[in-house]
């Protein structure tokens, strides 16, 4: 799951490709709004001469300069702005073009990744395990509820419910889901129906199936000769919005994966990131499995919804 520094670097180029998209952009609204409105260009370079005496006074000593440059130069923004619209054009057709306005198409904030740069790593990653093509079949407008009855029909109709809630207080609210149930039930398909919408909505969502996980706990701590591209996916283990493990319980269980497990799910919880589950364990197998101090921090900060009926890929099969 990890990217390589090739792919790092893809990433960048990208955001490279977006500066200088927009700033072409830029540079042709620029022309376009010189070429009809002579005026506005004789004002935007009265702002460059503005400075230049301004300047000079400051340098001599004058201190009401910086108040007198800055009422001119706020009177000559407010001409730029009526002449811009007079000549049919938006206000703000002018300003700063960007993909993403909180990074300003940098990819970081503050030095840290922008949620842009985290959903390019998401979306790479999709595509090296095929999940994008799947999530195209496997979202809420798939959704169906013909083949649950009774009481396997109200368990779906409460995990949907939970699945919707947990969508639209994401952001707010601070919550974990754990689907359980037999094989076939649509614990993996609500999962791949919550990424879908969370990745619609610009979180960032990494999916793994339990042994994958698993695996890369594993390799962090043991492969040292990758450890700096390993660092990389750990973090961002850690610090996406959103972490999908599918099928836990089907990974090879020791004290070893165990103890790793603990800190996954307890460094998650302290940095209050989310974390979605499913398992054909039942309650019983879960407790049995795990140790008891897993079993409580599920109980305790996961909201449990059991899925039961008959195995829906068999009878689509029929």
């Amino acid at each position: 799951m990890s990217l390589t520094n090739a792919q790092y670097d893809a990433i960048q180029r990208d955001y490279d490709a977006r500066q200088l998209r927009n700033r072409r952009l830029m540079e042709s609204r620029r022309a376009e709004v010189f070429r009809c409105c002579p005026a506005y260009e004789e004002a935007s370079n009265a702002v460059a001469s503005l400075s230049v005496a301004y300047g000079k006074r400051l340098l001599n000593g004058d201190e009401q300069a910086m108040s007198a440059y800055r009422e001119e130069l706020a009177a000559l923004a407010v001409k730029k702005t009526a002449l811009l619209t007079q000549a049919g054009f938006p206000a703000d057709y002018l300003e700063p073009v960007y993909d993403c306005p909180k990074c300003r198409d940098t990819g970081y904030v503050d030095g840290q990744r922008c949620c842009c740069f985290s959903q390019q790593i998401t979306r790479m990653l999709y595509t090296q395990s095929n999940l994008q093509e799947l999530l195209s079949t496997e979202n809420f407008s798939a959704l169906s509820y013909e083949y649950y009855k009774d009481n396997d029909l109200d368990n779906f109709r409460k995990a949907v419910e939970s699945s919707l809630s947990f969508i639209k207080n994401f952001q707010t609210e601070y919550r974990n889901l754990l689907f359980y149930g037999e094989v076939g039930t649509g614990k993996t398909f609500l999962s791949n129906c919550i990424a879908c919408e969370m990745l619609n909505q610009g979180y960032s969502v990494i999916y793994f199936s339990a042994s994958g996980l698993f695996n890369l706990l594993s390799r962090y701590s043991f492969d040292t000769g990758n450890k700096e591209m390993l660092y990389k996916t750990y973090e961002d283990l850690y610090n996406c919005d959103l972490v999908i493990i599918d099928d836990l319980g089907t990974e090879l269980s020791n004290s070893f994966t165990n103890s790793q497990f603990f800190s996954f799910l307890n460094e998650r919880q302290l940095r209050k990131k989310s974390i979605l589950i499913s398992t054909n364990l039942s309650l019983e197998e879960i407790k049995a499995r795990y140790s008891d101090r897993i079993f409580s921090r599920l109980t305790s900060n996961f909201t449990f919804r059991k899925l039961s009926g008959p195995d829906i890929r068999a009878c689509k099969n029929i």
